[in-house]
């Protein structure tokens, strides 16, 4: 029999997670229904069903980007893959000194915005590009500098995906493969392969998707090659054409709803093929073989260290290639493209994402995974919160402007201002954060919530005081995967900035455009350097959490 407490209690959980679920059907659903509804009318309001469609694929000039950024796209996945899995088996199937470098090495390009990466390849291969002036011109303008930056800007991304699934090796199956005579070839063949085989479709699902989407290295190296995320920019922001970005915005979704599904089914059959009896690999000693993925990942980290030493060559020297004293005054940034405020203002974006993420993830997570609320409404908030993975940054952004900006809608007060930006953030990287923090809380004995209703001690207070102390290390890590994308990000908020509030990302694609490149280079280093410290800190509060629990742990023991 349920206690009247109780009844009130869940009656005040439905309450507050059914307002939570409408808020987020309103930042989620309201506007992609605004986005998908304006595809299919005119730009006078009358309904023209698919004619939006047959106009932009009977205009060749648009037509032909479909083509461009599927071979892109598909190139970039083949490359990056490959690249990512040959990268993390060295770095956790060999025995080459410093793996924890190499694991760090690899994560450089997702700290920054992916129009630098098209920056440093400019430095490197542009008109007076380092390798240029060398005597190597590779044609960096079009397909061949967007690939190159694309593969920059997936390859991490693979690699991650690689590192995690290599790690779970079963050392059974090598050691039985060995009694059998099985040599190090037939054991990569029908044993390695085999164990990572979802991930490697993963792999080159997401890494076309990243690629098909993206935004900052075609705008920065593309030149006048043609591609779908160029195509939305210059529909709405050069000729305001919103009907036909819309068309255009419905047609970047097709991958990424692909993906989405892809993603979901291999994620269940990896789960499954994981034996919780399964030893760890030990690894045998080979010079060759160390050697051989020493070469490799030394020049990946090499090429991602001159990435980044480019940048410092721009922004420190007085006018490269012609004048290479050494000058602070590109720090000096120009007022006409955001200045120093813009840095400011991402700084400050970043942390209110990050906060108002943070906060919203671990709670709603919280009520869809240890609450007693409603079935109904927990089956609607985990279908909501997986929506946001198919979802690239430029459909969010054009979706919000087609919502928010309607003079019809009660919300409208918020275009132009950063709470806009903030919550394109926080519904842009919403989903890998509710895994995140569904995974830690699944941790947690459900014992704690138990013993709280048998003591009648209300829900918040055993929320607070028991399970985000629990969970602080997985809180820290949404935090700061909030801010750092929120402080690259460019195709969430390259539709929503105002004049009044632009962020450095923006700054960053602005100050190309205006040929003011080390001005570019001095700002992507300022980011790069508050990514790095965030980091930094994470890493050090992390640690001492843990060594916290340990000494507790310790002092238990020696009172037992």
């Amino acid at each position: 029999m349920t206690r009247l407490g109780d009844t009130s209690k869940i009656k005040s959980v439905n309450i507050v997670m059914g307002l939570m679920t409408i808020c987020f059907v309103i930042v989620l659903i309201c506007p992609l229904y605004s986005l998908f509804s304006k595809a299919f009318i005119s730009a006078d309001g009358t309904f023209v069903g698919l004619g939006n469609y047959a106009e932009y694929f009977s205009t060749p000039a648009l037509s032909v980007s479909i083509g461009n950024t599927i071979y892109i796209s598909v190139f970039t996945a083949i490359v990056s893959t490959l690249i990512g899995f040959v990268y993390a088996y060295g770095v956790t199937r060999t025995n080459i000194k410093g793996k924890q470098f190499f694991r760090y090495a690899a994560l450089i390009p997702l700290f920054l915005p992916t129009v630098v990466h098209g920056l440093s390849l400019v430095y490197l291969f542009g008109v007076q590009g380092v390798v240029t002036n060398l005597g190597w011109d590779i044609g960096l303008y079009g397909k061949t500098g967007i690939i190159l930056s694309e593969i920059i800007y997936t390859f991490p991304q693979s690699f991650l995906m690689f590192y995690i699934a290599l790690n779970y090796a079963d050392g059974r199956l090598y050691e039985a493969a060995e009694t059998m005579g099985c040599g190090n070839l037939k054991k990569f063949r029908y044993i390695t392969v085999p164990s990572v085989k979802y991930t490697l479709i993963n792999s080159l699902f997401v890494c076309f998707t990243l690629a098909f989407t993206d935004f900052g290295a075609p705008k920065v190296v593309g030149g006048s090659y043609n591609v779908l995320a160029t195509d939305i920019y210059k529909q709405v922001a050069g000729q305001f054409n919103m009907n036909m970005g819309a068309v255009v915005g419905t047609l970047l979704l097709i991958p990424a709803i692909i993906s989405f599904a892809v993603d979901r089914i291999t994620s269940r059959k990896e789960s499954g093929a994981i034996s919780s009896k399964a030893s760890a690999l030990r690894i045998k000693d080979s010079t060759p073989r160390d050697v051989v993925f020493y070469v490799i990942c030394g020049g990946v980290t090499l090429c991602l260290f001159i990435m980044v030493a480019v940048l410092f060559m721009g922004a420190f020297t007085k006018y490269y290639p012609y004048e290479m004293g050494f000058t602070l005054e590109h720090f000096n940034f120009s007022e006409s493209t955001g200045g120093i405020q813009s840095f400011i203002n991402s700084v400050v974006m970043s942390l209110l994402s990050a906060v108002a993420g943070t906060a919203f993830v671990f709670i709603y997570v919280y009520l869809v995974e240890r609450s007693k609320s409603s079935r109904v409404l927990k089956v609607i908030g985990r279908l909501l919160s997986s929506i946001p993975l198919a979802l690239p940054g430029m459909v969010i952004g054009l979706s919000f402007i087609f919502f928010f900006n309607s003079p019809d809608n009660p919300l409208n007060f918020i275009y132009g201002t950063v709470a806009i930006l903030v919550l394109a953030n926080v519904v842009h990287f919403y989903s890998v954060p509710f895994v995140t923090a569904s995974s830690a809380l699944k941790k947690h004995d459900k014992d704690y919530e138990n013993v709280a209703d048998s003591m009648r001690i209300p829900l918040w207070k055993s929320f607070t005081r028991v399970i985000v102390p629990l969970s602080l290390p997985a809180i820290l890590e949404i935090f700061l995967y909030y801010f750092m994308n929120s402080m690259v990000t460019v195709s969430a908020v390259v539709f929503l900035y105002s004049a009044q509030f632009k962020v450095a990302s923006i700054a960053i694609t602005h100050m190309e455009e205006a040929g003011d490149i080390a001005q570019a280079a001095a700002m992507s280093l300022l980011i790069l350097l508050v990514n790095i410290v965030a980091r930094g800190i994470y890493e050090l509060l992390v640690y001492r959490i843990k060594k916290r629990n340990e000494r507790r742990k310790t002092d238990v023991v020696e009172s037992a």
